[in-house]
């Protein structure tokens, strides 16, 4: 079976190592979305630089892309996301606000959008795949607009999966859990007075219980793969 994957963020962190796994996989070409290039030279990855804050930059590259991709196996993957500011209402500047939300709840909504305008009609198993958080469901102080673009993520993916799955398609939101990547240690450069949960946060890390990128990794393409034995859009990779 010829699977099509298509992977925001690919360029580091928990994105890399999706990228990392499907590559290592037969018959699977990875098309990746991200705001820096990796510039890997591999048969089966092809790449553009997109930024995903920027809604008219995804219509103009990403929408395109997808009518001419052929495969039995679709897969979008919408992992690119910022933690924003790290502040309380109040000290946030629109400015981030707009960013935080452009990118982890607009961008993903339009790509599933032309994602679906691409394959309705297409035979084949197709999935997609949003990287939630637990700060979708439990709210952490500093991290508003994270939190919210998360929280209307989750509610994105439910109704769209009720939407398509008679046109076959299934839809997840994912949260990966504490993963040791570089937006953990962004959150780890918060001030205090920011950030109440700080040194928690800096915890995580020094009591190794951050997860490994590749372990999350295999887990998430686990579930796409077996997309049958998970009935539920909402998962939680520490539940699996």
């Amino acid at each position: 079976m010829n699977t099509a994957v298509f992977l925001t963020g690919h360029s580091r962190g928990l994105g890399r190592a999706i990228l990392d796994h499907y590559l290592a996989q037969d018959k699977v070409v990875v098309y990746g979305f991200s705001r820096n290039k990796l510039h890997l030279s591999h048969p089966n990855f092809q790449e553009w630089e997109v930024d995903f804050t920027n809604l008219a930059d995804i219509e103009k590259k990403v929408g395109t892309i997808f009518s001419r991709v052929k495969a039995d196996r679709y897969l979008l993957i919408n992992n690119a996301g910022w933690i924003g500011e790290i502040k309380p209402v109040g000290k946030l500047k629109s400015q981030g606000m707009q960013a935080a939300i452009h990118l982890n709840l607009l961008a993903p909504m339009l790509l599933t959008n032309s994602f679906v305008d691409a394959f309705r009609e297409v035979p084949g198993q197709k999935i997609i795949c949003n990287l939630s958080s637990g700060a979708a469901y439990s709210p952490v102080s500093g991290w508003a607009a994270y939190c919210s673009s998360k929280a209307g993520l989750d509610m994105f993916a439910k109704v769209a999966d009720e939407d398509l799955r008679p046109f076959g398609f299934r839809v997840f939101s994912i949260a990966p859990g504490k993963v040791d990547t570089a937006m953990q240690a962004e959150i780890r450069e918060a001030k205090v007075e920011d950030f109440p949960s700080l040194e928690r946060f800096k915890s995580y890390f020094q009591q190794g219980e951050l997860a490994d990128t590749k372990a999350v990794a295999t887990q998430l393409a686990y579930v796409l793969s077996h997309p049958s034995e998970f009935p539920e859009v909402v998962q939680d990779v520490r539940r699996l």
